[in-house]
């Protein structure tokens, strides 16, 4: 019945954040017509967390890596600027990097189980 998902990344600078998802990360794609890229996401999971208020329905979205601290060497040397530093939590490491044109993402490495590992 499903067969992926499709996230939006909402940008004030479209071409920019396009840029950065095509040069900077590398993430595969195809041109959907007129320079409109769609990226080929990593594996991915969802989780749902619980919230109240305004929170609830909200949306996330966090790349994930094997090694925060070799990625995070590997993307400054790329010129990408982090916004917050590395932060230790219960579920892994994360920090936040901006996105050209479309505001900050977060990246982390996760410490529990992943649910897009070898079925």
């Amino acid at each position: 019945m499903i067969n992926g998902a499709h996230t939006i990344v909402y940008a004030a600078d479209p071409d920019a954040a396009r840029d950065f998802f095509r040069d900077v990360l590398g993430l595969a794609h195809v041109d959907a017509g007129n320079g409109w890229l769609i990226f080929r996401s990593p594996p991915a999971e969802l989780a749902v967390h619980p919230a109240e208020g305004p929170e609830s329905g909200r949306c996330e979205l966090y790349l994930m890596c094997d090694d925060l601290a070799a990625t995070v060497e590997e993307l400054r040397a790329k010129g990408v600027e982090f916004t917050s530093d590395v932060t230790r939590e219960r579920w892994g490491l994360r920090i936040t990097l901006v996105v050209p044109g479309a505001g900050e993402m977060g990246l982390y490495q996760p410490t529990h189980e992943v649910a897009h590992g070898p079925e």
